[in-house]
């Protein structure tokens, strides 16, 4: 049987371990700090870190990928998915954590924290990631997708076929909010 895992020419993808995570969280403050530019105001970003960041969950769940570029085995993308209910959110967003599982089938399972290192943007990483998921949310039954996406996300996420559900406000702190989109698909 032929592999039909997503690839790009000169990258290599795997599942992330706890070992990963010092990597995984210097990527995220790289990408966090460069690409939601344009997008949020300094002010924004700054609160936008409370929210934004590592979840272990995922990589203990065994539902997060990393894009290595292979030239250079530097981390250039990130990504997962989860059959768990958080919608967004790091470990130390308690508020928004719910890690009741989700029912296949019934539930639309949760994209979550896509990173990609700003020196890596433009080459496919990110639907590569997105496809990585979508394949294995669909392995275990899942017929739709949800996430909370951040404004810098939103193009690639409905050129993926992506749709609005609704604006909602991600994090507040001193008068400054930050939105978060939650959008949705269906699989095919």
């Amino acid at each position: 049987m032929a592999d039909r895992s997503p690839q790009r020419p000169g990258f290599s993808h795997r599942v992330a371990t706890p070992d990963d995570a010092a990597e995984i969280s210097a990527l995220m403050n790289a990408a966090i700090g460069e690409l939601q530019k344009g997008f949020l105001s300094p002010e924004q970003i700054a609160v936008s870190r409370s929210i934004m960041g590592l979840d272990r969950t995922l990589i203990a769940d065994g539902t997060y990928f990393l894009i290595h570029d292979c030239g250079t085995d530097r981390l250039a993308a990130s990504g997962g998915w989860s059959r768990r209910a958080t919608l967004y959110g790091g470990d130390h967003t308690s508020a928004q954590r719910n890690d009741a599982l989700l029912r296949p089938g019934t539930d639309a399972a949760r994209i979550r924290a896509m990173y990609t290192h700003p020196g890596f943007t433009r080459r496919g990483l990110g639907r590569m990631v997105l496809s990585l998921c979508e394949g294995a949310a669909r392995a275990e039954g899942f017929t739709r997708l949800e996430m909370g996406a951040t404004l810098a996300g939103v193009p690639l996420y409905e050129a993926c076929g992506y749709r609005l559900i609704e604006h909602t406000i991600g994090a507040s702190a001193a008068g400054v909010e930050v939105p978060v989109l939650r959008m949705g698909k269906t699989l095919a």
